[in-house]
């Protein structure tokens, strides 16, 4: 009974422990400052490797960072040892988003669809889902080309073929056909003289844009595509809080 109550001591002495670091953590983060909140999660997480806030959090300083594979780990592990369905449905998501930065379209999907799961009502994971489908779909188009390519190239290669096999036939024929052409290059020639005064002036062609407002256009594009990116790709950052210790 006694070793039951030390051992009771000890863990609830590790979880207040743990808690101080994620909270600590937790303001450094959003204070932007996400290398010193890595290490005060990972302090978090030497004193309770159970914690599941800790860990994702941790993925999201990791991921602020823009090292992915690190911060997918985490989001991983916080899956494996948490309960809490907010927390679990976010790591999903972000999980899906480390995959979207290396255009891994078909592992996003899967996450986004694991997200909706949990949490239905989540329209980020929605649109992310949508935007990665859109993307596999045009990736999986462009990966016929090279099929397309060599069929053509056969195609042709058998053109040639016939086309040396033909050339002699077409010799005999040239002869005949230059006399006709003569003939009638004289009554083209003739016909040409005859309408060169009747011909229309060209039409006036539309105006072109000019070149700053081809680069207006060309940078609202390019504006308006960078929305749609940084929108699929934002990570559900907030940190985790943690209860406070009594």
């Amino acid at each position: 009974m006694a070793s039951a109550l030390l051992l009771t001591g000890i863990t609830a002495s590790a979880q207040n422990g743990s808690n101080k670091f994620i909270r600590k953590g937790n303001e450094l983060y959003l204070k932007q400052q996400y290398t010193d909140a890595e290490a005060n999660y990972k302090k978090a997480l030497e004193q309770n490797a159970q914690s599941a806030i800790g860990s994702y959090n941790l993925g999201n300083s990791l991921y602020q960072q823009k090292r992915f594979d690190d911060a997918r780990k985490q989001y991983a592990n916080s899956l494996k040892i948490g309960d809490k369905k907010d927390v679990s449905a976010n790591a999903d998501y972000n999980i899906g988003n480390t995959y979207m930065e290396g255009k891994k379209w078909e592992e996003s999907i899967k996450s986004y669809k694991q997200a909706l799961k949990i949490n239905p009502a989540d329209e980020d994971a929605r649109y992310n889902l949508a935007y990665a489908q859109t993307m596999l779909k045009k990736q999986q188009q462009g990966g016929g080309g090279d099929n397309k390519d060599n069929k053509d190239k056969k195609d042709n290669d058998k053109s040639k073929d016939k086309q040396k096999d033909d050339k002699s036939k077409d010799k005999d024929q040239q002869k005949d056909q230059k006399d006709q052409n003569k003939d009638q290059q004289n009554k083209d020639q003739n016909k040409d003289n005859k309408n060169k005064d009747d011909q229309q002036k060209p039409e006036p062609q539309p105006s072109k844009l000019n070149k700053q407002e081809a680069e207006r256009l060309l940078q609202a594009l390019s504006q308006e595509e960078k929305k749609l990116q940084d929108k699929a790709k934002k990570a559900k950052g907030q940190p985790v809080p943690v209860e406070k210790d009594w």
